[in-house]
C-alpha cells in the first residue's frame, strides 16, 4: 500500500514544520545505497548515482512528497552526507567560533542558500569593510567585489539576482533519508529549530514590506558577525529570528553568547524526515557514533515554481545554474520576484496542505 500522511500527521508537519515518516524507504533500498558507499573510489562523486537517487524516486518518499507538495523533478542528483566519527576540534566553524566551543555538538543553525566561503582560521584585522571584502575576495572566482558572480565554496551565489536583492536561494521540501543508527544524540544527526518555519517566514515578510531586499544584507541580516572570535563569522540566521528561540535552557559560548537549542532528528536506517525550505537546521558533530553518520539529502521544488526549469534535486539555488549559471527566463517571467512570494508565502507550494493550512490559520 501507498504511504501518504494522514491529515493529523500534515497538521504536525504544520506545526512543526518537520516530519518524520518512518520506514519509508526499504531494507533493500537502503543496503543498496549503503553498499555503494562502501565500494566507492576514493573522491568519487555518488550524488548522481541510482543507488542514491532511489532512496526517493523509487521508495514511499515520491507518493508522499506528491500528495503534499504536487509535482517535482524527480532527482538526478543529491548530496551524499557522510560523517565520520570525531572529537570537538580546535578549528574555526562558519560562524567565526571554535568548533569546541559549540554548543549542541557543534551544531551551526542556519537557513538554506546562503553563500559560504571558507572561515578564515585567524583572528581578522582591519575594519568592517576590509574584512568583508577580504572574506568575498577568497572564493573559488576571486576578487569580484560586491557581486552577484560571486561564488561561495558551496558554489551558491552572494544574491541570487543581478539587482543584488536576493541574498538567498529558495526551494520547497528538504528530504533527509537515514541509512544508519541515528537514535541517539551526538551521532551527527540533522537538527534543527522546531516551528522555524514559521518564524523565519514571518522575517522574510518584514525585509519585503521594508525595501524587497530578501536574505542577508537585507532589512535587519547583516551578513557577517565582526563579534564573532575570529571577528569574520556568518551571520546564518537574522538576530530576530535567533532571539525567538533563546530561553533558560540555551547554552552559551564562553564569550557569553546563548545559542538556540535545536531538536536533534533520531531516525533509523530507512527512516526519512521531510521538512519545510523555511526551518533552520544544522549536521551535528558525530560524537559519539560508532560509526560514519550517512545521511542522504536532497532538495526539492514544486514543479509549478519553474515548469521549465530542472530542479536537480540538490541545489538550493535552482534559479541559477549549479555552478552559478545564468539561465533564460521568458518575458513576464520574473524568477526572482516569483521566489520572493514563495518565501513569503511559504505554503504556496505545498498543494496537498491548503486545506490543512487553512484549518490551522483559521483557529480561534
Amino acid at each position: 500500500m501507498v504511504r501518504i500522511l494522514t491529515n493529523e500527521e500534515k497538521r504536525q508537519f504544520y506545526r512543526d514544520g518537520y516530519f518524520i515518516v518512518k520506514g519509508a524507504i526499504s531494507k533493500e533500498l537502503v543496503d543498496a545505497a549503503l553498499a555503494r558507499i562502501k565500494s566507492a573510489n576514493k573522491g568519487e562523486n555518488l550524488g548522481p548515482t541510482k543507488e542514491m537517487l532511489d532512496l526517493v524516486n523509487a521508495s514511499d518518499v515520491t507518493p508522499v512528497l506528491n500528495d503534499m507538495m504536487g509535482d517535482f523533478d524527480a532527482p538526478v542528483v543529491c548530496q551524499v552526507g557522510v560523517l565520520k566519527r570525531r572529537e570537538p576540534g580546535d578549528h574555526y566553524n562558519n560562524l567565526g567560533y571554535k568548533d569546541k566551543d559549540m554548543p549542541y555538538y557543534g551544531a551551526e543553525v542556519h537557513m538554506d542558500g546562503l553563500i559560504t566561503i571558507a572561515a578564515p582560521q585567524e583572528v581578522q584585522e582591519g575594519n568592517p569593510d576590509e574584512i568583508y571584502h577580504r572574506y568575498f575576495a577568497s572564493g573559488p572566482k576571486g576578487d569580484l567585489g560586491r557581486s552577484a558572480n560571486v561564488m561561495g565554496h558551496n558554489m551558491v551565489p552572494m544574491f541570487e539576482d543581478a539587482q543584488m536583492t536576493l541574498g538567498m536561494g529558495s526551494f520547497t521540501a528538504f528530504v533527509f533519508a537515514c541509512l544508519n543508527d541515528q537514535a541517539s544524540e551526538g551521532c551527527g544527526q540533522t537538527c534543527l529549530l522546531k516551528g522555524g518555519h514559521h518564524v523565519t517566514e514571518r522575517f522574510l515578510r518584514t525585509q519585503r514590506d521594508a525595501n524587497n531586499h530578501l536574505g542577508p544584507e537585507g532589512e535587519g541580516w547583516p551578513r557577517l558577525n565582526h563579534d564573532a572570535p575570529n571577528r569574520c563569522g556568518l551571520h546564518y540566521l537574522p538576530e530576530a529570528v535567533r532571539q525567538e528561540f533563546i530561553n533558560d535552557t540555551s547554552e552559551a559560548t564562553p564569550d557569553g553568547k546563548k545559542w538556540p537549542r535545536p531538536t536533534q532528528i533520531l531516525m533509523e536506517p530507512g527512516d526519512v524526515c521531510i521538512a519545510s525550505y523555511h526551518i533552520p537546521h544544522s549536521g551535528t558533530r558525530n560524537q559519539n557514533g560508532t560509526e560514519a553518520r550517512k545521511n542522504i539529502i536532497f532538495r526539492i521544488r514544486n514543479k509549478k515554481q519553474q515548469p521549465d526549469k530542472l530542479a536537480n534535486g540538490v541545489s538550493d539555488h535552482p534559479d541559477r545554474g549549479q555552478m552559478g549559471e545564468w539561465l533564460e527566463y521568458e518575458d513576464g517571467n520574473d524568477p526572482w520576484e516569483r521566489s520572493k512570494y514563495a518565501m513569503c508565502n511559504q505554503w504556496h507550494n505545498w498543494d496537498g496542505m491548503q486545506e490543512i493550512v487553512a484549518e490551522e490559520q483559521n483557529r480561534p
